[in-house]
């Protein structure tokens, strides 16, 4: 049985736009919202949703209410505060008094309301809220798993693993493998304390993300599985993600052994009497000189206090007033700038300290200024490190001149380092032909060096000889002078020494995140627009036209889309062509279709997109209707060349003016095409306001569908067959009707159409089966002798039979109390396959007589099929049944089907007989049965049980 549902979904928000535009008259609801109790928050996974829902509604709309279904039960979150409502989306009466309430769905399933009073202001929810509430829900269906994830993370190129709130690893990019030099087999399903055993520390710090934080993780050494495979120092950070599969946490790895390799490398280097001392971001130190460890107080017979591991600040040679001053300096190198200050060291003496980024990524050199020199100065021991980076690094003068370039920006500009020492940067990338680009292509002169503020950075496009384009990041660092002492101008000139010039590689970086923009926007297959991409094509064409006529631009929600039309059009029949060609077929031909509309497309100005399967849309500004429904007609006119042959195809059609918001777009054309289907293969469909309220009405009443059941709104009148020889009432037939609390008695043809796009119709029928035996049996009881074989007969679609086990279902039921009389219509056995035969025949088998309705009326009737199934009796249409007694040629036709139908050995009723005469005639006729208001009008049973007392 289905639930029952609050009747205020009659005046439920636009389906479509999500909107209620206007108040409904006050509604009663038929189940109050349960007592909200407070949300556990044992599970980790929806601890962090529940988190995120929170966030986003404080920050995007803190006026508004929200109620989400996340799992199994809906969420109530309001000022901060959540709250568990039970199993069923039911707004409070309240929203629906006052105020504006917002529907957040996604490919046709309810996700959540949000609804707001507007405020103080009295401002309306934002289409920014509407948009990452709806995305967050969605990514947390467990329908949706996999899909962004499957590009976020598996398709990223760095190492990145996506890991459950258990920290358990469900997806990891390629280069996560490399690092680690696993297999997916060695990853997936297992946990993080599996896969990396022996970090205690690092699986506590992810912790942390589960918790709902982002992290730093601390650097760890990592052994690989391949034997061939050294060590490996990884860094990385963790944060809270919700995706497809729910919550979980993002982990991000970098390889930084190349780093601890330099430092390994460098400690030679700081083999000085100079205090200097080589850290990570965070203030670890790597390396430090004699010079600085010696510093630290002595005690006899007691080795220098160990220095390298720890944070620089927690190093016992400062006094305890430098120990915050000591981690300022760390924490304002860390974010690029270049710090400097007197540190009482535990003495009494005073060491001014530099800290400062390296050109080398992630490390910062700290070293005294002014200090007696023992070795070579700092700024030789940093220079020679740079030759080590892995980055492209040059180091220019004051004058611009390249005092230092590494091997790697050598290889980047195609020349030997030599070469180049000495000379004018600026002039020497001009004779290479080296050009610089903003990213988005605007071209950039090259920079006077000796005026470059820094320390900067920025993102540069990078043209260079042989024309390759790179992406580099590009950093500038001043240097200080040789002999240590720095000046405190943030200009690399002749005092400050010059300037560390830094190119990092993001080409592989940025090609993957447009690929990931592009793959967001455009259909897969075709290579048109999806949904997204209509969208924005719709909005830039909004923002054109306002800038043209001198109008500011308004966001997505509130603007107007200019003049011109959506086309919607379907394939008919595309599941069963799908099939039919086959795959690959079947994808060349949505090809060549999409080919053939972008050409429509852009001889207008518009566009094409591809909404779904069979589905696509075409954009045709500056059209109207009529003329843009003529285009795609004259476009699709010529069948579609698959290999040697042309396939022939019929397509719905649907069309809207643009207009309203840029949804309701889109909305509009694809209520228009939902329409032209309706119509049958070729159809078309206009979008007007009355279509919308239907598709509006038809959701409302399903929504009321799913309560009826269960509030025993629907009910039986029967309908009396009498015996036309014996002139006594044989039967009944059951006839449904839905006394529904606000529209009224409704009659079948009204909301089974309705029903039959769900599961409803098997549950109603089901519900009709159970309760006509019933009230057959009810009747054998109170009549006794008078009517002991008394009958009931049923109506049943054979299609809803066929649909999710329907007839399974129902014949325990028939075996159990006993089966009625089953009616089908004479259409229904057009079809002669063995599946028809094969239903009716267990109908029968389970003692169901089986009569054709409707036989006679010409469109479904089939005198073969009175001979290829198991039936017993035929049920006269009424149009033949109304032209009786007056049309001779009708008496004829009535007489020729009785005769033949006794041939076959079937019983014949006629249904609607409304007089006498018509009774007469046909009793002459050798009619068996009959029906009508004539006879008697569908009553209810007590009326019946009355009626049956006076024959």
């Amino acid at each position: 049985m289905t639930p029952s549902l609050s009747k205020s979904k009659r005046a439920a928000p636009d389906p479509v736009t999500g909107k209620r535009t206007s108040r409904p008259a006050p509604i009663q609801i038929s189940a109050p919202v349960q007592a909200p109790v407070h949300v556990p928050s044992t599970d980790h996974s929806s601890s962090a949703l529940h988190t995120a829902l929170r966030d986003l509604l404080r920050v995007h709309a803190p006026e508004a209410a929200l109620l989400a279904r996340v799992g199994g039960t809906v969420l109530h979150l309001q000022n901060d505060v959540m709250e568990l409502c039970g199993p069923e989306l039911e707004p409070p009466e309240a929203w629906l008094e006052s105020g504006e309430m917002t529907w957040l769905s996604r490919d046709g399933e309810l996700l959540g309301l949000l609804w707001s009073d507007g405020g103080p202001e009295g401002k309306p929810v934002s289409a920014t809220a509407t948009e990452v509430l709806t995305m967050l829900l969605a990514a947390s269906r467990p329908d949706g798993a996999g899909r962004e994830a499957e590009v976020l993370v598996t398709q990223l190129p760095v190492a990145t693993a996506w890991l459950t709130p258990e920290l358990v690893f469900r997806r990891v990019s390629r280069p996560f493998l490399e690092l680690l030099d696993i297999s997916d087999a060695g990853v997936l399903g297992r946990t993080v304390a599996e896969v990396l055993p022996g970090h205690p520390a690092l699986v506590q710090a992810l912790q942390g993300a589960v918790a709902g934080r982002s992290v730093r993780l601390p650097d760890a050494l990592l052994s690989a599985r391949g034997a061939d495979t050294a060590p490996r120092w990884v860094r990385g950070e963790a944060r809270p993600y919700l995706g497809g599969w729910g919550a979980g946490v993002m982990l991000t790895l970098q390889d930084v052994s190349g780093e601890y390799e330099r430092a390994a490398r460098v400690s030679a280097l700081l083999d000085t009497r100079t205090p200097a001392a080589l850290l990570t971001e965070d203030g670890t130190v790597l390396h430090a000189s004699p010079g600085l460890s010696e510093l630290a107080p002595q005690v006899p017979g007691q080795p220098v206090p160990v220095l390298i591991g720890a944070p620089l600040w927690d190093w016992p040679g400062f006094d305890s007033t430098s120990v915050a001053a000591a981690r300022d300096l760390v924490r304002l190198a860390a974010a690029g700038g270049e710090a400097q200050a007197d540190l009482t060291l535990a003495g009494g003496e005073t060491l001014t300290l530099s800290v400062r980024r390296s050109a080398a990524s992630g490390l910062l050199v700290a070293e005294s200024v002014g200090a007696p020199v023992g070795g070579a100065a700092p700024l030789g021991l940093i220079t020679q490190m740079l030759a080590l980076s892995e980055d492209a690094t040059v180091l220019v003068d004051a004058a611009g001149r390249a005092q230092l370039i590494n091997e790697r920006a050598a290889l980047l500009l195609g020349v030997e380092a030599s070469r180049l020492v000495g000379l004018g940067l600026t002039r020497v990338l001009g004779e290479l032909g080296v050009k610089v680009f903003s990213p988005d292509g605007q071209p950039l002169a090259l920079p006077d060096w000796r005026s470059l503020p820094s320390p900067a950075c920025r993102e540069v496009l990078l043209a260079l000889p042989g024309h390759s384009l790179r992406h580099m990041e590009l950093r500038v660092t001043p240097v200080g002078p040789e002999t240590g002492r720095r000046e405190t101008s943030n200009r690399g000139n002749a005092q400050s020494g010059g300037l560390l010039l830094t190119l990092r590689d993001v080409t592989v970086l940025r090609r993957a995140e447009a690929k990931m923009h592009h793959d967001a926007r455009h259909d897969a297959l075709t290579g048109l627009h999806n949904r997204v991409g209509l969208r924005e094509d719709l909005a830039a064409l909004e923002k054109t036209e306002s800038e043209t006529a001198g109008l500011e631009t308004v966001g997505l929600e509130t603007a107007k889309t200019p003049a011109g039309a959506l086309v919607c059009l379907n394939i008919d029949g595309f599941g069963a062509l799908n099939t039919a060609l086959g795959r690959v077929t079947c994808d060349r031909l949505l090809i060549g279709l999409a080919a053939r509309l972008s050409d429509v497309a852009g001889g207008k100005g518009g566009s094409a997109a591809r909404l779904e399967g069979g589905t696509f849309a075409v954009l045709l500004p500056g059209l109207d209707i009529h003329d843009a429904l003529e285009a795609v007609q004259r476009a699709l006119s010529v069948p579609l060349r698959c290999g040697p042959r042309e396939t022939p195809l019929t397509f719905a059609l649907g069309v809207a003016a643009l207009g309203g918001t840029i949804e309701d777009s889109i909305s509009n054309a694809e209520i228009a095409v939902r329409h032209a289907r309706q119509q049958g293969r070729g159809g078309l469909g206009f979008y007007t306001p009355a279509l919308r309220a239907g598709v509006r009405s038809a959701y409302a009443l399903e929504e009321d569908l799913r309560g009826a059941l269960t509030a025993r709104e629907f009910t039986l009148l029967y309908q009396p067959v009498l015996g036309l020889k014996s002139g006594k009432p044989l039967g009944a037939e059951s006839l449904l009707r839905w006394q529904h609390p606000e529209l009224g008695l409704l009659l079948p043809h009204s909301f089974l159409e309705v029903a039959g796009r769900s599961e409803l119709i098997t549950h109603i029928g089901e519900w009709v089966v159970e309760e006509a035996v019933a009230s057959r049996d009810r009747v054998r009881a109170a009549c006794g002798e008078a009517h002991p074989e008394w009958q009931v007969s049923v109506n049943l679609s054979l299609e809803e039979l066929r649909r999710s086990e329907g007839l399974s279902r129902l014949l325990p039921l028939l075996s159990a109390q006993g089966a009625p009389d089953i009616e089908v219509t004479a259409g229904s056995l057009l079809d002669h396959s063995e599946e028809t035969l094969g239903m009716l025949e267990q109908l029968r088998s389970h003692g169901a007589r089986l009569s054709v309705d409707d036989f006679g009326d010409g469109a479904g009737s089939n005198l073969s099929a009175l001979t290829r199934f198991p039936l017993d009796a035929i049920k006269l249409h009424p149009t033949l049944t109304a032209r009786l007694p007056g049309d001779p040629r009708v008496v004829t036709l009535v007489a020729s089907t009785i005769d033949l139908a006794h041939r076959l050995g079937l019983k014949v009723v006629a249904v609607g007989v409304e007089r006498s005469e018509q009774l007469d005639i046909l009793r002459e006729l050798g009619c068996d049965a009959a029906q009508g208001y004539g006879v008697c009008p569908p009553l209810p049973e007590t009326e019946l049980l009355a009626w049956l007392a006076e024959r």
